[in-house]
């Protein structure tokens, strides 16, 4: 057995259990065990159906946060993790990682790849460590990989304790060195006067962390989407989606139950959230139409961080310095601090235009330089560019990519396309639920369309047996044969060629039924999950008139 392997004993059982009853329950809740046989001793990972979904919408830029392995916590319980449209840590799945191999992370980022239906994350922010950036490196190529800032800032005082110590400004200096650079030329300069200062040029560690700065240094990052629009977000790890629910002293068996309490709770801070966005109005600060619209758009978190940024323009003007055509190159700058003014490229045909801070594509939010400029140039309102949905009230209604849309990315590989097929009616059935359990009259026509859908299925399965096959005759026996294929078991072939023509054709047949079945299965499933929604509403609207007569 691998050092790195954790054996926890019944604890390990009661997961497992856990998560085949809830798989039973729901059909699209995920979990797999790495290893045959659900062997103990092979990690394990889950996602229930709201993770998925939440990712559907959420999944853009994710954590993966796994410092229970370098905190000796008593259950080695790591998290994926993202923001959703109110700002507040969502939940993308959970795995215990008993095996640290390097083969054992691949795994894990692979099964939450494939939970996820293989729709990859446009950034990941990981802990330090060596074998996860090489896990990264192979299951998320194309993901901006990014190392959590924090880690590394902690590392650095512990290996250096004995300077901060003789020094009591290099700490102050090291954290305005990183996070106070505006251009990758200004940061190499610092950085390069900071060890000079210091005596440090020859250290080994700040060497070491200075060859890996383009996975952690802000300024490197800034053209990479990561969604942090809260300094408290910028660039770590912390799972704060558990934080006060689990931590280190956590048993085994007592995570399932901080597990769903977590769940509990968000869900309901994301319901708080839903109702303070969609019923109260903010206050405005500005008679600026934008404002106004950003209000009627923006989540309640999202629009006090987009009002920041427009308040800011009245003292950071814009100062026209380049005309080009379409393109209008301004300064911009806050009174008195012209030497840090960012530069903005406006299109007066496009309307768009380009900061040099990258804030929009850091984190979606408009920057108050580019808002500088639109007040200038008398843009009254957002150009729809610069209204990112994942921050709307309305992020989760819609789909990002419609069935039909996954249907031509499906892998060529049967039973991988079968899976991928399996996902995706499963992630449109559970859409269907939320929407379709939200009152009585919509429960009726999706009840309706749900039916009528898997009578389509059926008639559609019925029509592709009656059309694919025919009887033929072979040696006095009926057989089973496509109406294509015909001419080629009549064609001179031999009686064995014949044979196995036909029994090519009938697995055929076994697959598309056993297809058809999975469909009506998942069709079933849902039926029977809104039939459950529509006896607890009722149950409901019965308490209520109940409560109103007495």
């Amino acid at each position: 057995m691998n050092s790195g392997q954790r054996i926890l004993g019944g604890g390990v059982q009661h997961v497992l259990d856990y998560l085949r009853r809830m798989q039973a329950e729901s059909p699209a809740f995920f979990y797999a065990v790495q290893g045959e046989n659900g062997s103990s001793n092979g990690n394990i990972f889950w996602a229930d159906a709201t993770a998925r979904m939440n990712y559907h919408y959420f999944g853009d830029s994710i954590k993966l946060d796994t410092s229970c392995r370098a905190n000796r916590y008593r259950v080695p319980f790591a998290t994926f993790t993202g923001l959703n449209h109110h700002a507040q840590p969502v939940l993308f799945g959970c795995a215990l990682l008993f095996n640290e191999s390097e083969d054992s992370l691949v795994w894990l980022l692979q099964t939450w790849l494939q939970a996820m239906s293989g729709q990859t994350p446009v950034s990941i922010t990981t802990d330090t460590d060596h074998l996860i950036q090489m896990a990264v490196a192979h299951v998320l190529p194309e993901t901006r990989h990014r190392l959590c800032k924090w880690s590394i800032i902690r590392e650095t005082k512990e290996k250096l304790t004995h300077v901060c110590q003789t020094h009591p400004t290099f700490e102050t200096e090291f954290m305005k060195c990183v996070n106070g650079s505006e251009a990758i030329e200004e940061f190499e300069s610092q950085w390069k006067s900071f060890l000079e200062r210091y005596y440090l040029t020859d250290n080994e560690y700040l060497q070491s962390i200075y060859s890996a700065c383009r996975h952690w240094v802000p300024v490197f990052m800034r053209e990479t989407f990561f969604g942090d629009i809260l300094s408290d977000q910028d660039n770590d790890t912390k799972n704060t989606f558990f934080n006060g629910y689990v931590d280190a002293s956590t048993s085994i068996q007592l995570l399932i139950k901080q597990y769903e309490k977590a769940l509990t709770i968000w869900h309901e801070k994301e319901l708080k959230a839903d109702l303070d966005s969609t019923n109260t109005t903010p206050v405005l600060k500005t008679p600026s139409p934008m404002e106004k619209q950003a209000a009627n758009l923006y989540t309640r978190k999202v629009f006090i961080k987009f009002q920041e940024e427009l308040v800011e323009t009245l003292a950071n003007p814009a100062t026209k310095i380049d005309e080009s055509g379409t393109i209008t190159t301004y300064h911009v700058a806050k009174f008195g601090e012209e030497h840090m003014a960012h530069t903005v490229r406006f299109n007066t045909f496009e309307l768009t235009a380009n900061c040099s801070c990258l804030m929009f594509e850091f984190s979606g939010i408009i920057c108050r330089h580019v808002l500088s400029v639109f007040r200038a140039k008398n843009v009254l309102t957002l150009p729809s560019q610069y209204i990112l949905k994942r921050w709307t009230i309305n992020a989760k209604t819609g789909s990002g990519s419609t069935v039909e849309e996954l249907r031509l990315e499906l892998p060529s590989n049967s039973q991988e396309s079968l899976t991928m097929r399996q996902n995706s009616l499963r992630q449109e059935a559970i859409k269907f639920v939320e929407e379709g359990a939200k009152s009585i009259h919509h429960y009726n026509v999706a009840v309706n369309a749900l039916k009528e859908a898997a009578k389509k299925v059926a008639a559609a399965k019925k029509k592709n047996a009656d059309k694919t096959l025919v009887n033929n005759l072979v040696n006095g026996c009926n057989q089973v044969v496509d109406e294509g294929d015909i001419d080629l078991v009549d064609s001179g072939q031999s009686k064995e060629e014949k044979e196995q023509k036909i029994r090519e054709l009938t697995a055929e047949l076994e697959c598309v039924n056993q297809q058809s079945e999975v469909y009506r299965a998942n069709l079933l499933a849902v039926l029977k999950d809104m039939e459950e929604e529509k006896l607890k509403l009722s149950v409901k609207v019965q308490n209520a008139r109940l409560s109103l007569k007495e």
